[in-house]
C-alpha cells in the first residue's frame, strides 16, 4: 500500500468527526442522567415535611412497609375518640436495622409513640403523614427512626448529628 492510500484510509471526513463527537456527548449525558436519577427521586425533608411543626403520635401500628428508599410505619392514633390513620416516614430499612429495629420488634399491633414532624400537606388524604425522628416502645426503649442527612432539623434525635 502506498503512502497516499494509507493517508486516504486514515483521513476522516468532517461528517464522521461531528457524528462521533455527538455520539460521545450523547453517551455522557445518558450516563449522567442514569447516575443522577436516583438522587433526584429521593426527596429532601423540606420538600414534604415542616420542621416548624413537631408532632407526637401515640397509637397502634397497623402495618410496616419495609421498602426503599424509606420505611413507612402505618398507625392508628385516637384523638378525642376519633381514630385517624397516620403514615410515618422512617429511614431506609438498613438504617432501621442498624438502629436495632427489625420486622419482629416493629410490627402490627405494637403500641408506640413517635416523635417527628408533620407533613406540609395537612389534608390527611388518604392518611395524615409525618416524618418520624424516634419511636418509643411500651417498655421504654427509644430508637432513632432515620431521617438524618436529608435536611431534617437538628433536634438531638440523630445520634450521628454533629
Amino acid at each position: 500500500m502506498s503512502g497516499v492510500e494509507s493517508k486516504i484510509r486514515l483521513r476522516r471526513s468532517p461528517l464522521n468527526v461531528r457524528t462521533d463527537k455527538a455520539a460521545r456527548i450523547a453517551a455522557a449525558l445518558i450516563a449522567a442522567a442514569a447516575v443522577c436519577a436516583p438522587a433526584l427521586a429521593h426527596h429532601a425533608f423540606q420538600a414534604e415535611f415542616d420542621g416548624n411543626q413537631p408532632i407526637m403520635l401515640q397509637g397502634k401500628v397497623t402495618k410496616v412497609e419495609w421498602i426503599n428508599p424509606h420505611t413507612w410505619v402505618h398507625m392508628i392514633v385516637v384523638t378525642d375518640g376519633t381514630p385517624q390513620e397516620w403514615m410515618v416516614e422512617a429511614g431506609t430499612p438498613n438504617t432501621l436495622l442498624r438502629e436495632g429495629l427489625t420486622r419482629d420488634s416493629l410490627k402490627a399491633g405494637e403500641q408506640i409513640i413517635v416523635r417527628g414532624y408533620r407533613a406540609k400537606d395537612a389534608r390527611c388524604r388518604p392518611a395524615c403523614k409525618a416524618n418520624g425522628r424516634d419511636v418509643t416502645f411500651t417498655d421504654g426503649r427509644k430508637v432513632f427512626m432515620g431521617s438524618s442527612g436529608t435536611g431534617a432539623p437538628k433536634d438531638g434525635a440523630d445520634p450521628n448529628e454533629k
